[in-house]
């Protein structure tokens, strides 16, 4: 019997030997990419993508607070362990379906006893078994091996997504903390114009003690000064809600965080761009998308191998015996070897419409890919065009804060001397205050695209940093 079912299981191992592999290769889809950024200057070389920023690409504004509030988002932001978890849960999928390319083990060890019914009063008898079998289904048509290849992709995907997270919240954090050192340079502005508005309304209250000024010169400096004292009062409303935002975001409730108020604005640094076919190669969320299409692809297989019918390997063996002297013996041992092919013969056209259900969603997310990559180079175009904007705005504006600083030290002097009247002050005054306030928002709009540029270009994040499909599957 043995012998005989020896060329048996040597043809099945063949046959397992030449299974095949159905459903298309994976191939990365077309994606469009310029030859160069409409917003750069052609007659400008792109900067190598090695001279970017890579890894804590917010060093750039030497902030060594905003250095630390970046190590507190990795270690206890919220979101961010919600992204860690799904990919550690992808990676355990992993696991599971590669489980599925080996036999599986079983074994049972049991007694019974038991009374027969029969005529004459039947009797009671025991029964000891232990067993062990083995089942296998042989992957002849590549499904499992497609069900593997999807779910690591899909968590490569999940990696990607790991990352897109913490470079969104790593940009959040950036810009509004920046946003808050507007604030206090802001907040500079105004305490400085109030400083000053006091002392035009001392200079006013003389003049009109000693009788060369009107009464309403003193009602339009006291009007004034209390204006600026409401500014003043109203951005420490901004900053509160900033300093929440970052609190949030580093895992701390509001009440147990606080940043020291410092008046100094930080520089706005220049980003290089590189070229824009690296733009694929360097955000996360483009490399997410795209091994979203392979897993895609991968199901594909697995919905064309599951048309096909099944094999399934199987064995057998133990001991049997009604006293446990003489259990495990040779006289009581058995055994048994199997192999069963299943496949369904008619099931109303379910699983040709899985396989086009499978096709249909790699179609769509190829499609999500390719506009992935258009959202990508448009995401660029807008903060190259921001940048570029803004820093001739900003040029322009410190022109117009030294006009209007000038304006104000002339008219005040005119209205010392009694040439001109209160009015004039309070109105390049206000201009001037203006102009100061807009220099500083300028300057938190110059770094808001900045941030959002370096965003844009993946953060530096390489797609090379995913994990290897294979590693997906370790713990």
């Amino acid at each position: 019997m043995i012998l005989r079912a020896r060329p048996v299981l040597a043809a099945l191992c063949a046959l397992a030997l030449a299974a095949c592999t159905v459903g298309p290769d994976y191939v990365r889809p077309e994606a469009p990419a310029p030859a160069a950024y409409k917003e750069l200057p052609p007659n400008k070389p792109a900067q190598p993508a090695d001279t970017a920023p890579r890894g804590a690409w917010w060093k750039v504004y030497g902030d060594p607070e905003l250095d630390s509030l970046q190590d507190q988002v990795i270690a206890a932001n919220q979101t961010l362990r919600v992204a860690e978890a799904n990919y550690r849960q992808a990676r355990a999928a992993v696991r599971a379906s590669r489980a599925e390319l080996f036999p599986g083990v079983g074994a049972s060890l049991g007694g019974t006893r038991a009374r027969a019914a029969s005529s004459r009063g039947g009797g009671t008898a025991s029964v000891y078994t232990a067993s062990a079998d083995v089942t296998w289904e042989v992957d002849m048509w590549g499904g499992i091996r497609r069900s593997v290849e999807a779910s690591e992709t899909g968590a490569q995907a999940s990696a990607a997504d790991l990352a897109n997270t913490q470079l969104s919240l790593q940009s959040e954090l950036a810009l509004d903390y920046l946003q808050l050192r507007v604030a206090d340079g802001i907040r500079r502005v105004l305490q400085n114009t109030v400083e000053a508005y006091e002392r035009s309304m001392t200079l006013t209250q003389n003049r009109y003690n000693a009788g060369v000024a009107a009464r309403a010169d003193v009602v339009q400096a006291e009007t004034q000064l209390l204006s600026a004292k409401v500014n003043l009062i109203d951005i420490a409303n901004t900053r509160a809600q900033l300093e929440h935002a970052i609190a949030a975001l580093v895992g701390k409730a509001p009440a147990d965080f606080s940043i020291a108020e410092r008046q100094v604005v930080p520089d706005v640094p220049a980003v290089p761009v590189g070229v824009p076919s690296e733009l694929l190669e360097r955000r996360p969320d483009v490399a997410g998308a795209e091994r979203r299409v392979a897993a895609a692809n991968a199901q594909i297989g697995v919905a064309t191998a599951a048309i096909y019918p099944s094999l399934t390997l199987s064995a057998g063996g133990g001991f049997v015996g009604a006293s446990l002297g003489d259990w495990v013996s040779l006289p009581n041992r058995f055994w048994s070897l199997g192999a069963s092919l299943a496949g369904t013969l008619f099931d109303g056209g379910l699983r040709a419409a899985q396989r086009d259900e499978a096709v249909a969603a790699y179609d769509a997310a190829v499609a999500q890919y390719r506009q992935t990559v258009l959202d990508a180079f448009r995401d660029v175009e807008d903060e190259l065009a921001a940048i570029r904007i803004l820093a001739e705005e900003a040029r322009v504006q410190a022109e117009a804060l030294r006009s209007a600083r000038e304006s104000v030290e002339l008219t005040t002097n005119q209205y010392k001397a009694g040439i001109v009247g209160y009015l004039n002050v309070v109105t390049v005054q206000a201009v001037a205050l203006q102009a100061e306030r807009n220099s500083v928002e300028l300057a938190g709009r110059r770094f808001a695209a900045t941030i959002a540029l370096i965003k844009a270009l993946g953060g530096g994040w390489q797609a090379a940093d995913l994990p290897q499909a294979a590693a997906t599957a370790t713990p």
